[in-house]
């Protein structure tokens, strides 16, 4: 695990980044499972990342603090149980309401809901102020896309 200095809030609006991506990922608190997690940050890594897997279960006051904390340059959140509609929905609330994490990308994927094909539920996420949805089912291609899409030098 990678450890950051502590910034105080009127570095963050001038801090500037270079190389790496900075990326969160987390699972949701309805959600026990940990294999996802597990190759997203694989996959993340490969691709010259640098990332912090926050795991299964994890409270949305805790995912909000640590994105806080870390500041990371993403936000990845993973579902498989079928019911991250209901936890992300607020999470993407919650990390939006905060000044500091207002422009971060955050993005979901997985298995979102537990009927349909998911597509008023990813459109509703989308709404709600996530900046990608990933279907489950969706090629993996589409999320790497999305990542190497994203500025390599990110203002706050």
């Amino acid at each position: 695990m990678w450890t950051k200095r502590t910034m105080k809030p009127a570095e963050w609006a001038a801090r500037h980044r270079s190389g790496p991506l900075d990326v969160v990922v987390t699972g949701l608190q309805s959600d026990a499972h940990t294999w996802n997690l597990i190759y997203i940050q694989l996959l993340l890594e490969d691709l010259g990342h640098k990332v912090v897997n926050l795991g299964s279960c994890v409270p949305e006051d805790e995912i909000v603090e640590s994105c806080c904390k870390y500041q990371p340059d993403l936000l990845v959140v993973s579902s498989v149980n079928g019911h991250g509609f209901h936890d992300a929905e607020p999470l993407i609330g919650a990390i939006r309401s905060r000044w500091e994490l207002t422009r971060l990308p955050a993005v979901i994927g997985g298995k979102l809901g537990v009927s349909g094909d998911g597509e008023e539920e990813a459109a509703a996420l989308r709404r709600a102020g996530f900046d990608a949805v990933f279907q489950d089912g969706v090629d993996i291609s589409a999320f790497e896309s999305y990542v190497d899409s994203l500025p390599k030098e990110v203002e706050r």
